[in-house]
């Protein structure tokens, strides 16, 4: 809005925006925010998953390793009591 009166002075007068453009900055922001921590999160499930995969696998080897183990000492001993008998 401008407004002259009679003395030459010039008054310029701004109202400014509705606020539209700012909320539709606000929603989108939000928005930005929402996915950033949707995807932290699922990459932290992610690698949650994975380490108790790779805890449960290293479990099983250690697991067959000590049945090997204990196969190999009984047939040791049974190779043992038939040869001293």
């Amino acid at each position: 809005m401008v407004e002259r009166d009679g003395g030459g002075t010039t008054t310029y007068v701004d109202r400014g925006g509705s606020g539209v453009g700012g909320v539709i900055i606000g929603i989108a922001v939000l928005a930005l925010v929402a996915i950033v921590a949707f995807f932290l999160l699922s990459q932290s499930r992610n690698d949650a998953m994975r380490t108790d995969a790779v805890t449960s696998a290293a479990s099983s080897v250690a697991n067959s390793a000590s049945n090997a183990a204990e196969s190999v000492g009984d047939a040791a001993n049974s190779a043992a009591d038939s040869v001293s008998r």
